[in-house]
């Protein structure tokens, strides 16, 4: 079974590295449309090899693959999963994400509007706790969420998901498109950890229009995109809850059994 980690990795030391200050400058994806998908590790080198130079790698301090750990928020009857499982014209997801690699840690609120588009909003959380949302961090959200969807914030949030997983970020030169590489995925609750499949990658294509490079690629490979997302998949796999629309990556990606998790 090839590792998806190294191919990701060859992948990233044959690129052209650009840095995070260049990508801010040019990037014109806060809004955006993003279109994910799973591929094999094959899959995975065909794309970069018909990519070619055209995209550049994220290298900071030297590293061109990053770690990052995610807490993901929800209320006790999970709304927000539900919002995502109903396939809801209006709806968000609220985490705490930690840079392991020296990014920092920020809060961030994505949102899905009726358009279909996704804006993501975020702010720095470096003195914040990772698993807890302080008022200032509750307030940021209520302002996010009235002032982006008119929906009002629920009265209790509290962590129900992380997430561990490493990155290799590719960059279209032109600053209109990224493709985010994701692989070794790790879902815990605090009770149970499970880990995904060493030869998945899960893509997330990000571009203005929903249908750059890559996705036009893939599409030609027989590839298609599949609507999830990490906490999704991590909630549905480990919760045992009503997942009907992603039973097929499912069964893909998550082949181990939980396992328990140190409190």
């Amino acid at each position: 079974m090839t590792d998806a980690g190294i191919v990701l990795a060859g992948v990233a030391a044959g690129l052209p590295p650009v840095t995070l200050e260049e990508v801010l400058a040019t990037s014109r994806l806060m809004s955006r449309v993003d279109r994910k998908y799973l591929v094999s590790a094959a899959t995975m080198a065909r794309l970069a090899a018909e990519l070619g130079d055209r995209f550049a790698v994220l290298r900071i301090g030297g590293r061109r693959q990053f770690r990052y750990t995610s807490t993901y928020f929800d209320t006790p009857d999970l709304l927000t999963y539900r919002q995502h499982r109903q396939d809801r014209r209006l709806r968000y997801k609220i985490r705490t994400r930690t840079y392991l690699d020296g990014g920092g840690r920020w809060l961030e609120v994505k949102l899905k509007g009726a358009s279909g588009s996704t804006d993501k909003h975020r702010i720095p959380y470096d003195t914040g706790p990772s698993d807890a949302l302080t008022q200032e961090a509750l307030d940021y959200v209520a302002d996010t969420l009235a002032g982006g969807l008119r929906l009002a914030r629920p009265e209790s949030l509290g962590p129900v998901l992380s997430t561990d997983y490493r990155r290799v970020t590719l960059v279209d030169r032109s600053g209109s498109a990224r493709l985010t590489c994701d692989t070794g995925l790790v879902c815990g609750d605090g009770r149970r950890a499970l880990a995904t499949r060493h030869d998945r990658v899960l893509l997330e294509s990000k571009s203005a229009g929903g249908d750059a490079a890559a996705d036009r690629i893939l599409r030609r490979l027989g590839v298609r995109p599949v609507s999830v997302s990490k906490y999704c998949l991590g909630v549905a796999a480990l919760h045992g809850v009503t997942a009907n629309p992603w039973h097929p990556v499912l069964r893909h990606y998550f082949p181990r059994q939980p396992a328990r998790q140190g409190r």
